[in-house]
């Protein structure tokens, strides 16, 4: 049975039930594990530099050069650690200075701008660990990017990704006895 109160655009209660079905992101961890760390990293620079690079390039984020901030999305145990390199963010191996830690959906929630950070953080939805004041800083500069400046492809995925996450997640846990 849906839920009234949750805002779903799936039609029927085929696709309802279907979703109650769909594995949670963890059982998808070991498939995320297959893929091999370059392709991880090289994929994750390449958006971040279509997202950020204006950012990178106009010194907005100076901050960060040298100093190294983890994204761990805790269901698909999957961590990159971050640092600015030379005008270009990258993928490194190291230890962290602070860590952003979250849910597969609850990340991409944020990313899609369907949840603010302030609301995550106060459910324990997502944890900052080490550097306060350097997590703080780098995720007050991503509020503050203008939505309409991420490629449009981008924007689409992520808020269509986003709300599928959000749908399959209440799905699963409305699953009826």
């Amino acid at each position: 049975m849906q839920p009234d109160s949750v805002e779903h655009p799936l039609p029927s209660s085929l696709s309802w039930r279907w979703l109650q079905v769909l594995p949670p992101p963890r059982h998808l961890a070991p498939l995320m594990q297959a893929v091999p760390m370059r392709w991880q990293a090289r994929l994750l620079e390449l958006a971040m530099a279509r997202v950020l690079g204006p950012f990178v390039r106009d010194g907005t984020m100076d901050f960060m050069n040298g100093r190294r901030i983890a994204i761990e999305v805790s269901d698909l145990r999957l961590r990159w650690v971050l640092e600015l390199r030379e005008k270009r963010l990258c993928v490194v191996d190291g230890e962290p200075e602070a860590s952003v830690r979250g849910s597969a959906t609850d990340l991409l929630l944020l990313a899609g701008r369907l949840e603010d950070a302030d609301t995550l953080f106060f459910q324990r939805a997502l944890v900052l660990t080490g550097d306060t004041e350097l997590g703080l800083t780098a995720r007050n500069l991503l509020e503050r990017l203008p939505w309409e400046e991420i490629p449009l492809g981008l924007r689409i995925v992520l808020n269509r990704g986003a709300r599928f996450a959000r749908v399959a997640r209440q799905a699963h846990r409305h699953k009826v006895a």
